[in-house]
């Protein structure tokens, strides 16, 4: 059996207190990620920033990870939610810079996510997002079953950013952006890009 973060997700709370407190949760942790690496972060610290008990932790989360996984699944839809309206609209370079950018922005959360201990969940969860996306982005020719494309193309997609997180650091933004469309992008859905 597969270990999704959707299946390690808690119920969501429907009390007004229970949903503040995992707010405030997400939150500190989000908060904390932006400081240090997930492996230094303890639950403690965690619940001190988020304002909350130790033990209302563990009402909510059993362990760090799961609260990991908890954001890493809102924080992958609201990426997917962002560049896929860009791909449809504007073109595949574009879509590509703004999910770049997002990532650099937010780098250490995303490092955390796609490098850290819980990397290959997130893998898992970011493929099962992406599957649910509605499948017109298929290329004209159809030589690619639509799900292979969506499954190499999110894997190499993260593959890419964690590389980029971890060891090309050099790479801007608008760099690594281009590696990634001609690496990833472009195969699947065309080469349309603008010219910078």
């Amino acid at each position: 059996m597969e270990a999704t973060l959707s299946g390690a997700k808690r119920a969501e709370p429907t009390d007004a207190r229970q949903v503040r407190s995992r707010k405030a949760l997400n939150e500190a942790l989000l908060a904390l990620l932006e400081e240090k690496p997930f492996d230094q972060i303890t639950i403690r610290e965690i619940s001190a920033r988020a304002g909350t008990g130790y033990a209302t932790f563990f009402r909510h989360y059993e362990t760090k990870e799961a609260l990991l996984g908890d954001v890493a699944s809102e924080e992958i839809a609201g990426l997917l939610a962002m560049t896929l309206p860009i791909l449809r609209q504007a073109n595949s370079y574009e879509s590509t810079l703004a999910l770049c950018r997002y990532v650099g922005a937010h780098g250490k959360l995303w490092s955390a996510l796609l490098a850290g201990g819980a990397a290959g969940i997130v893998r898992g969860e970011f493929i099962r997002q992406a599957r649910e996306l509605p499948g017109d982005l298929q290329r004209p020719d159809g030589w690619l079953p639509a799900d292979l494309g969506v499954v190499h193309g999110t894997g190499s997609m993260i593959d890419a950013l964690a590389w980029w997180l971890t060891v090309g650091t050099d790479y801007s933004d608008e760099e690594f952006a281009g590696i990634v469309h001609r690496l990833v992008i472009a195969p699947l859905v065309g080469d349309v890009k603008t010219e910078l």
